[in-house]
């Protein structure tokens, strides 16, 4: 379609780019009026829009919002920022049923059975403790993120080492690469580089980014019964963007280091499917036949949480302890001395949660902690303008991890 027939509301087809492969607008994206002149003033001549929506009649706009409404069950409809998420969620699960996606019926929200899979402990028999050091003991840790981590640690710390260490593994460098020609940095021209990386990016913020690309690459062998691993990285990556341009409203702050924090914040979670994915089925079921929170579901069926495990997990791994903290209150934010950063990623997580019941979300809201809103100091309006920019990124940065 030509740009002087582009309409506001209509959603775009394919990902846009410019000539040289830089990303302007991904796929899937519904176009707005800044949208419409951004392309004009980029000199774009035509660009391919979606076939138009069919028209939702009553019965179908009830079992839209009657969908929606469950997620949010657990939640105070009256708070604000909740009250916002709800109406984008609904917006969001309006707009892809129009497109033709068809609502998850309740059999599609169990997990399927794990009776063949053996839990590393009975229920009262071991504690997250036990499952972490059991894990430790059998596999170690990818080597670069030792080797990072002692960069950062020494004192003649620098740029050009830093470089040099983590163009040692090829996998990596091509990952931050497109880390950062991705819509998540906007920068002008193509970074082919790590060293031209570090120089624009910054030493510190690039090695917590690589701190959170190495974590990921250690995890394997997850029960494919218990979870996509695809819908939990697409989670993980959303609550990192969310949680990044949090953190850009903030001051003295490393929006880097929040991204990687959303990125990890269920990481306890995934060691609990490979050490007890029984109980971790059970706890699934309970919290979707219940309408409860996962991590609500977990203290009740198991009696720790994902987050007791990430406290261990993330102290074997001498994980940076502001990161760690950060990862390890996100439930439980106002508890923790310098609540800031965990009620970024409070935020982020039920942001991303929200953005994700129109993809077949699983559970309900965990809801913002008390507080931890008001701690941000942002007015209400910020959480569309967030994800409106959250759909310009996810999916580049998905294909940049994955």
């Amino acid at each position: 379609m030509r740009i002087d027939e582009l309409k506001s509301g209509m959603i775009l087809s394919a990902d846009l780019k410019t000539r040289d492969g830089r990303m302007l607008l991904p796929g899937g994206l519904e176009l707005d009026d800044r949208h419409i002149r951004m392309l004009a003033r980029a000199g774009i001549e035509e660009v391919d829009v979606a076939p138009p929506l069919m028209e939702l009649d009553a019965e179908m706009v009830r079992a839209v919002e009657g969908y929606v409404r469950d997620f949010y069950l657990y939640v105070n409809p009256d708070y604000a920022p909740m009250l916002e998420l709800f109406r984008i969620s609904l917006d969001r699960t309006a707009m892809a049923v129009a497109s033709g996606w068809k609502l998850p019926s309740p059999e599609t929200r169990r997990a399927q059975t794990v009776e063949h899979l053996d839990d590393l402990f009975l229920k009262d028999m071991g504690g997250p403790e036990d499952i972490v050091k059991h894990e430790t003991d059998l596999a170690s840790f990818p080597d670069m993120y030792f080797r990072i981590r002692e960069v950062l640690d020494s004192p003649n710390v620098s740029a050009d080492r830093l470089a040099k260490v983590v163009s040692t593994d090829v996998g990596l460098s091509a990952k931050l690469l497109k880390l950062v020609n991705s819509p998540f940095y906007g920068f002008t021209s193509s970074i082919d580089s790590i060293s031209r990386a570090v120089a624009l990016v910054g030493g510190q913020e690039l090695s917590s980014l690589a701190l959170g690309v190495s974590t990921i690459s250690y995890f394997k062998d997850i029960p494919h019964e218990l979870v996509s691993m695809e819908q939990f990285w697409r989670h993980s990556i959303s609550c990192g963007i969310f949680a990044r341009l949090l953190a850009e409203q903030q001051s003295g702050l490393q929006a880097e280091r929040l991204f990687v924090a959303g990125l990890l914040h269920d990481v306890g979670r995934l060691i609990m499917f490979k050490k007890i994915p029984y109980a971790s089925r059970e706890a699934m079921l309970f919290a979707r036949e219940n309408s409860i929170p996962l991590n609500e579901a977990e203290l009740e069926v198991i009696g720790f949480s994902h987050t007791d495990v990430s406290r261990y997990l993330l102290e074997s791994w001498k994980f940076p302890q502001g990161l760690s903290s950060i990862i390890n209150h996100h439930h439980d934010p106002m508890t923790f001395p310098d609540p800031l950063g965990p009620a970024i990623i409070n935020v982020a997580d039920n942001m991303a949660n929200a953005v994700g019941i129109s993809e077949g979300g699983m559970y309900v809201m965990p809801g913002i902690a008390e507080q931890a809103w008001e701690t941000l100091g942002l007015d209400v309006n910020f959480i569309r303008d967030a994800v409106t920019a959250h759909d310009e990124q996810i999916d580049q940065i998905q294909r940049a991890f994955f």
